[in-house]
């Protein structure tokens, strides 16, 4: 934990505030000697009578400073320097030691030299109980007066060392006041750096405490390890401890006096200070605290493991609990502050020989009722062989006075002339030439007794199946300190073997296993001890019990199964036990389930008749055994048996539900009482008239209710129910009468129908049966479909006439009566047919689309013709025979029996009125309403067709007057077509432009185009065939020339050939530019390359290549020109040396390769360069006039 104390002065008592940090605990040691617990955050005021700082514990890594500013003194805990001492302890997360170990060390104030007060606390804050984790706390022990813990052995000695230790330490705190219930101290492992001491507080009547390890200041970091916190002042005591340090390493190696077996006197010298170095820290600081000292030892040699056994203010020590004649290596540390130094040189001592250590106890190698052998082991003999044994006894009085009884060098001797079965304790002791050890501790041994007598014969404690358990008595005369054991034998009736051991030990009982079961067995019985074995006694005999008999066979049938019984019979077990079966159990349960079972019979026989059961039901049966040896399992299958079920019996007679129709009645009834063992599948109703006595079924199924039809209104009936199952038909119930009501009355006879009209009919009918109930409604349903009728009259007449039919149309009528009974059913539909008459009107007239295939231009033209079309009227019975179009002031037109007609001859972007009227052989129909229809204008003339630009692979042609671009609203549009390899002509536009670019053409290819006019009013004549003929193309560009300088007058361009086209041969023009004047040909033929001659040598040339293709009917025509590439002059400076002279036409070539090259990736990045520029300027133009 991380504590800081606050320590003031107030007259004569000192308040020491100890702050608790968050998450950390304090733990001290209260006046009764308990350890207390605080968890912080918390404030904790302690009392100190005399100013003593207490003692606070810091985990390994961490170092406790005192700081005092203005007269009050800080206690700090501060993490520990690395350079103070190299490779120390992670200051984070040390545990704290437990309560049992030593506490570390503090540096404590120079006046605090008196023993630590009690320390008296008061809560403030949060403060907790005492935890179940270790103490790390303020705490007090008080040792000899050198302040040495107790040195702690590994072998054999340890527990009386540890006894003699603590009684010492008992001793010596009588003085000390309440810290004599201070744990006791244990010694700690040490490490390399920073060594581990084992300082306790209170050590010699001094409040000396020594630091080990630091801990870091929670508030101030490691930066503010001291009081001010300064980066100088740090520095300053880093230099001071250096110096420090320097000074604690110059202890000399400690004096050896006063050699003994156990213990020896280290003396030492304090190291010497510089007389300026002690002025200085005397004008700088408080008076300096006082050294300590660390005294460790090893006795595993000078390079061995030393442990620390001293750390206090003197200048020696007596260090105790040492081995007798044992080489040790002693050194002594210096300690100041929070600063140790080096060892001192080791100085080797050996302790003195003692007297051995005190032996084991002796113990029994064998004996008998007079004699007693003892033996022991050697003890440790301290450095001087062991001579002599010294071996005492009592006598076997047990007083506890003891005599000699043995004296020298052997470890055994032999005890003769004892009493038998007698106790005897024995000691002993080891004697060398340094004295003898203390005695053993004691042990009681025995001697044997005489042979036992015969004893009592075993007694039968318990018999089971196949064990028996015996037990029997101790000899009356064997003392109870000698050791009996006992032989049990065992023989088997009949086996022949004799007596053969069953049990050999000291038990008074056995139990005897494996035995066969109902068998006789004879025992006895026999004891022995050491001195020999009795006489075995009587012999007993004894049975094991029977056991449990088999289960029996399967049961079977005998006889067949009855409704109400049926017998079952068995075979005995085929395993009685060893004991003849004295009854049998029969045990019966209802159902397959097998939950419950019901006991029906019990004795010696075999069979049994099961009765009292129901028909129809399910039942099972198992069978067990009895005898002397216990009840026998269940058979292993149980006998399932079905008794047969019967008929049900009377069921309860029907019962009405609801009011009784006039035809109809619905009955309903309940189950059987009894079912007879199975379930009631079927119920059968019968009905029987009041005067027939036959009877009738009217229903038959699993229901508890049905309808029963077909009744007459107004009769009285007789109904009946009977029941069955799978065994047949019950008896039938008791009658039950019952009474329909008045019905409906009976069907109505076809009416009959009469014609007035086309348009009228009258129909009539007959009063059907009324059933009871005089009929007061008469329903006529009328309809053009048998099954869409609908009523159209309702009332009590017997006739009625229908108005507004269509003529030559199927009509259906039926009738129905009701009274208040009910309504009758329908009569049978009856087809009444109206005469015919003349056609209908004509109902919707329609203009016939263009794209109607009747209409062929031959016979049909929109600006002259109107095609129209009609739906046809109904005929009213008699087929039309044809068709009147009526256009107003032109005479009427006749057509036959068609729905589509075009009309000629009339005037174009004219309107008509048209009526049209149907005839047939009775005259003819009204007029249709007028439509209004108008023909089109004329369509337009073809446009002349012209070629404005042309080139080997297109032809841009040219027709009419206007804009090259339209839109598709014009009212004129243009229908361009070109004629294909087979003669059929093509589409290649239509709309309104007037220029259309043809492409993908061949080269010197002729190609046919005609073209069309046509507008709304329709397409007009193709215009005459037009022919257009391509040009020869150019051949293509030549690529860049190669230039090859061969000397200072002369080079070799170089060009890449290009493949004759179409049979035309290909030749090329070289031309050359000297400086910034004009290109001259230099060459012209079909080679690809040509040595060029005198040159000057101080002159930049420029090459380009064109390729020209030479027709045969028609002049040449020539390509474009390749890029230009550049002939440096050649570089005096390169020519350096007669090696370098004969490369030096290559070098320039290399040259001019290289800068044309470049020259290429230029021109390349420009063109790149120049279409993005256009590009962000395109698109910054949009962006500023098109989309703001």
């Amino acid at each position: 934990a991380l504590h800081s104390a606050t320590l003031a002065s107030f007259f004569l008592e000192f308040v020491i505030l100890v702050q608790v940090n968050p998450g950390e605990a304090f733990t001290i040691r209260r006046e009764d000697g308990q350890f207390q617990c605080i968890t912080g955050p918390a404030q904790v005021p302690m009392m100190s009578p005399n100013g003593s700082v207490p003692p606070i514990y810091v985990p390994p890594g961490y170092i406790s400073q005192i700081i005092e500013e203005n007269g009050v003194r800080r206690v700090l805990v501060l993490p520990q320097q690395p350079e103070f001492h190299p490779g120390g302890h992670s200051p984070l997360h040390h545990p704290p030691p437990p309560p049992h170990a030593h506490l570390p060390a503090f540096i404590p104030h120079p006046a605090m030299m008196p023993p630590p007060p009690h320390l008296y606390t008061s809560m403030a804050g949060g403060v907790g109980g005492m935890g179940s984790q270790p103490v790390s706390s303020i705490s007090a022990d008080s040792h000899s007066q050198h302040g040495r813990p107790p040195f702690v052995h590994r072998d054999d000695r340890t527990s009386k060392t540890y006894e003699r230790l603590q009684k010492k330490l008992k001793e010596r705190q009588g003085g000390g006041g309440p810290l004599k219930d201070s744990p006791p101290s244990s010694p700690r492992k040490t490490c390399s750096s920073p060594p581990k001491v084992d300082v306790h507080n209170g050590i010699g009547g001094k409040g000396l405490e020594v630091e080990q390890g630091q801990l870091s200041n929670a508030l101030a970091g490691p930066d503010k390890q001291t009081g001010g916190g300064k980066s100088g002042e740090s520095r300053e005591l880093d230099e001071e401890a250096q110096a420090l340090q320097a000074l604690l390493s110059t202890i000399s190696k400690p004096v050896v006096s006063d050699i003994q077996a156990r213990g020896v006197v280290v003396s030492w010298s304090a190291p010497t200070e510089p007389e300026s170095e002690s002025s200085s820290v005397e004008n700088d600081r408080s008076p300096l605290e006082p050294l300590s000292y660390e005294v460790s030892i090893s006795f595993s040699g000078k390079d061995g493991k030393f442990k620390s056994v001293y750390c206090g203010e003197e200048l020696s020590a007596t260090l105790e609990d040492l081995r007798p004649a044992t080489d040790y290596h002693v050194r002594v540390q210096a300690l100041r502050n929070c600063l140790q130094g080096s060892p001192s040189e080791a100085v080797s001592f050996t302790t003195l020989s003692c007297e051995p250590d005190p032996p084991n106890p002796p113990r029994k190698a064998s004996g008998t009722k007079n004699s007693l052998v003892l033996q022991w082991k050697a003890p440790c003999d301290n450095g001087s062989k062991v001579q002599n044994y010294v071996l005492e006894w009592d006598e076997g009085k047990g007083t506890g006075i003891y005599a000699q009884c043995y004296y020298g060098p052997q470890k055994q001797y032999r005890v003769t002339k004892l009493s038998p079965a007698s106790r005897y304790s024995f000691r002993v002791a080891a004697k060398n030439d340094m004295g003898v050890s203390e005695f053993s501790e004691v042990v009681d041994l025995f001697t044997s007794c005489s042979v036992p007598l015969p004893p009592f014969p075993p007694e039968l404690e318990m018999a089971g199946v196949t064990w028996l358990c015996l037990k029997w008595q101790r000899p009356t005369s064997s003392p109870k300190e000698d050791d009996i054991f006992y032989i049990l034998e065992m023989e088997e009736e009949g086996s022949g073997y004799g007596f053969q051991p069953s049990y050999d030990g000291d038990e008074l009982s056995c139990t005897v296993r494996n035995l066969h079961r109902s068998t006789k067995y004879k025992f006895r019985v026999a004891a022995y001890n050491s001195e020999g074995k009795s006489n075995p006694s009587q012999v007993v005999e004894f049975i094991t019990n029977p056991d449990r008999p088999g289960s029996p066979c399967r049961p079977v049938i005998r006889g067949r199964v009855l409704p109400n019984s049926f017998k079952m019979a068995w075979e005995p077990p085929k395993d009685n036990g060893g004991a003849e079966v004295t009854k049998y159990v029969v045990e019966l349960s209802e159902g397959l389930s097998g939950l419950s079972w019901e006991l029906v019979y019990s004795g010696p026989a075999t069979e049994h008749v099961c009765e009292g059961l129901k028909p129809g039901c399910s039942y099972q049966t198992r069978v067990y055994c009895m005898s002397e040896g216990g009840q026998s399992p269940v058979s292993h299958s149980t006998l399932q048996v079905q008794t047969p079920a019967v008929p049900p019996g009377p069921c309860q007679p029907p019962r009405l539900v609801g009011k009784p129709k006039a035809r109809e009645v619905q009955l309903r009834w309940g189950p059987p009482q009894v079912d007879g063992g199975s379930p009631v599948s079927c119920y059968s109703v019968e009905v029987s008239g009041s005067q027939s006595e036959e009877s009738r079924e009217v229903y038959q199924g699993p229901e508890l209710d049905c309808f029963v039809g077909g009744l007459l209104p107004g009769k009285t009936y007789s109904f009946r129910l009977k029941a069955a199952n799978k065994a047949g038909f019950g008896p039938p119930s008791e009658r039950c009468e019952v009474a329909t009501g008045p019905g409906a009355p009976e069907q109505c006879r076809v009416p009959s129908t009469t014609c007035r009209s086309p348009s009228c009919v009258v129909v009539s009918w007959e009063a059907p049966p009324c059933n009871g109930a005089p009929v007061t409604e008469f329903r006529l349903e009328w309809g053009a479909a048998e099954g869409c009728m609908q009523v159209c009259y309702s009332g009590p007449g017997l006739s009625h006439e229908m108005k507004g039919l269509l003529p030559a149309t199927n009509y259906f009528c039926r009738v129905q009566a009701s009274n208040v009974a009910g309504v009758g059913p329908f009569s049978e539909a009856v087809l009444c047919q109206t005469p015919c008459s003349v056609p209908a009107a004509v109902s919707n007239i329609y203009a016939l689309k263009e794209s109607d295939s009747s209409l062929s231009p031959p016979l049909y033209s929109p600006s002259t013709c109107l095609g129209i079309c009609w739906d046809p009227p109904c005929d009213h019975g008699s087929e039309i025979t044809s068709y009147l179009i009526d256009l107003g002031e032109r005479q009427p037109i006749v057509v036959g029996p068609v729905s589509k007609y075009i009309i000629q001859h009339l005037q174009p972007d004219t309107s008509y009125r048209v009526r049209i009227q149907a005839l047939n052989s009775l005259g003819a129909g009204p007029f249709s309403h007028a439509f209004k229809l108008k023909t089109k204008p004329l369509p337009p003339q073809p446009p002349r067709l012209e070629c404005t630009a042309f080139s080997h692979q297109t032809l841009r042609l040219k027709w009419g007057d206007g804009p090259a671009k339209a839109v598709t609203s014009d009212a004129l549009q243009y229908h361009l077509q070109m004629e294909d390899k087979s003669g059929r002509f093509i589409s290649l536009y239509k709309g309104p432009c007037h220029t259309h670019k043809v492409q993908r053409l061949n080269e010197s290819t002729s190609y046919t185009f005609r073209i069309q006019a046509f507008n709304e009013a329709g397409e007009g004549p193709f215009s005459s065939v037009y022919t257009f003929t391509t040009p020869r193309s150019p051949p293509a560009p030549v690529k860049a020339p190669k230039v090859e300088r061969l000397d200072d007058n002369s080079c070799e361009v170089t060009w890449e050939a290009l493949s004759p086209m179409k049979g035309d041969p290909i030749i090329y023009t070289l031309q050359c530019m000297m400086g910034n004047s004009e290109f001259k040909q230099a060459y012209k033929g079909s080679a690809t390359s040509f040595h060029v001659q005198s040159l000057q040598p101080n002159s930049e040339y420029r090459f380009r290549v064109c390729a020209i293709r030479q027709c045969q009917d028609a002049p040449e025509l020539s390509g474009p020109y390749s890029p230009t590439v550049t002939l440096f002059p050649q570089r005096n400076d390169m020519a350096v040396g007669g090696s370098m002279a004969g490369s030096g036409s290559r070098a320039g070539t290399d040259s001019i390769r290289a800068r044309r090259s470049l020259t290429d990736e230029q021109c390349a990045f420009l063109l790149l360069m120049v279409f993005a520029v256009i590009a962000i300027l395109i698109a910054f133009v949009i962006q500023y006039f098109v989309i703001k």
